[in-house]
């Protein structure tokens, strides 16, 4: 519940497309142009084909994908994660950050994507990352898109990164008031203006600069950039799923409820630390630990001091919370052995592809309290994790979202739960069409997946 509802592309056009959207259906996305699970539809008309494919996630994270990228001081590393870091610095740079008001110097590099063509004309596109950041040194994520018109968006800021926030680092920031009266920025979510209009964003480049103090020799390393596109149809229902696995996974559980009221800069606990608590349980499911001295600044009468160790660590000084999305996917990243990524699945069928392969996921849904049964309250926002699905194809989450940590484990009608996490309109509590998440999830994994992971994550697009 720690992601408010933001204005996007949807919210602009709530009233024109919620009678269409209605009477219209909805085809699930598919992340995956493979052949469809059992709840893919077709168009009406169309003799039952597979609907287009609907998200496009494409990451850079070879040795091959990092020469093919420009680079400016930059240096592309080899090894078992290759990357890239800097090298010889391009120059210095003067930086103010906007939340401690402090100007400091700072040498950089920079990296450049060679131009992806989007699979999928999109209408947003959301990127994340993986890096090591040493003390004193911190990564800026850009990307610029051609439109469906052949015309180019700006430079659009989609991070400034750092894992840590000692005096040598800058505070961790999303960046306001981006848009070029045709696409905006909210957050960590680059969004066209006006879907109607039928542009749609149909390649990007994204840019990476890798700044450190000025005569040092640390520097951060990025493992993976990536980015994805994608235009999902509006739509207030998702065609009715088959079950097709019965599985659960053993996921640490933990609630953001017991940590109501502590630490008030990092938003305060509770009901706005959704993010990271889901993001900690899958952690350590994959066996990330934290030691005593990492949580030794925790207030001892604290339970779980590592999800307050989670918020304060993915906290974006700009949005005022813990629920950046890319923020949450490259805290993952900093344990040893991860990587993390966000993406949009397309169906449970795609959860359950995952599930069975050993990897949990976190998604992002809003619903009214009368639309999940057993959840016991409504939000505009929340993340929960996915561990497993019972022989009636129903849902096991970890919601945080609990009293207590023995609470966590839910089981969530699989049709109410499959709605309103892939839909991406719905109606608010006073009545009015607001948008929803269209299938949007974190996925952590090992940074060396198994054949068997390797092949789930495909299967949902993710490489």
């Amino acid at each position: 519940m720690s992601r408010a509802e933001q204005p996007s592309r949807r919210a602009v056009l709530a009233a024109a497309v919620a009678a269409a959207a209605v009477a219209g259906g909805a085809l699930p996305a598919a992340a995956e142009a493979a052949a469809p699970g059992p709840d893919a539809g077709g168009d009406a008309g169309d003799g039952g084909r597979a609907p287009a494919r609907r998200v496009d996630y494409r990451a850079w994270t070879t040795y091959d994908d990092w020469r093919r990228g420009t680079a400016r001081g930059a240096r592309v590393v080899a090894g078992s994660r290759p990357g890239v870091t800097i090298g010889t610095p391009a120059g210095t740079a003067d930086y103010t950050d906007p939340h401690t008001g402090t100007t400091a110097a700072w040498e950089y590099a920079t990296w450049t994507s060679p131009v992806h063509r989007l699979a999928v004309p999109s209408t947003e596109a959301i990127a994340s990352w993986n890096a090591h950041t040493p003390a004193g040194t911190w990564i800026q994520v850009e990307l610029r898109g051609t439109y469906s018109d052949g015309t180019d968006t700006p430079w659009y800021v989609l991070g400034r990164w750092t894992a840590g926030d000692g005096d040598q680092d800058i505070r961790r920031t999303s960046v306001d008031d981006q848009g070029d009266g045709r696409s905006s920025v909210w957050t960590d979510t680059l969004a066209v203006d006006d879907a109607a209009s039928g542009l749609r964003l149909a390649s990007y480049r994204l840019r990476l600069t890798l700044y450190r103090r000025p005569g040092t020799r640390s520097a951060p390393t990025v493992w993976r950039l990536g980015a994805m596109g994608s235009d999902i149809p509006d739509r207030f229902t998702v065609p009715a799923s088959t079950p097709g696995l019965a599985r659960e996974l053993r996921v640490p559980r933990y609630s953001q409820e017991i940590h109501k009221g502590q630490y008030p800069e990092y938003d305060n606990g509770g009901e706005a630390w959704c993010s990271p608590t889901s993001s900690q349980m899958i952690i350590e499911y994959w066996g990330g630990r934290l030691t005593g001295d990492q949580l030794s600044w925790v207030d001892p009468s604290y339970a779980d001091p590592q999800v307050c160790h989670a918020a304060r660590y993915t906290y974006d000084n700009q949005y005022s919370g813990c629920g950046n999305w890319p923020f949450n996917a490259a805290y993952a990243a900093t344990f040893k052995g991860l990587q993390g990524v966000v993406t949009r699945l397309g169906s449970l069928a795609d959860l359950e592809r995952l599930i069975a392969a050993g990897i949990p996921a976190i998604t992002s849904q809003s619903f009214l309290e009368k639309e999940l049964t057993g959840a016991g309250y409504g939000t505009s926002g929340h993340l929960m994790t996915v561990i497993g699905f019972t022989a009636d194809g129903d849902v096991i989450a970890n919601d945080p979202a609990s009293d207590d940590n023995e609470a966590v484990r839910r089981v969530y009608k699989r049709r109410e739960w499959e709605n309103i996490w892939l839909r991406t309109k719905r109606y608010n509590a006073d009545g009015k069409v607001v948008s929803g998440t269209g299938g949007v999830c974190y996925l952590y994994f090992p940074a060396h997946p198994s054949a068997r992971q390797r092949q789930a994550l495909a299967a949902v697009g993710v490489r």
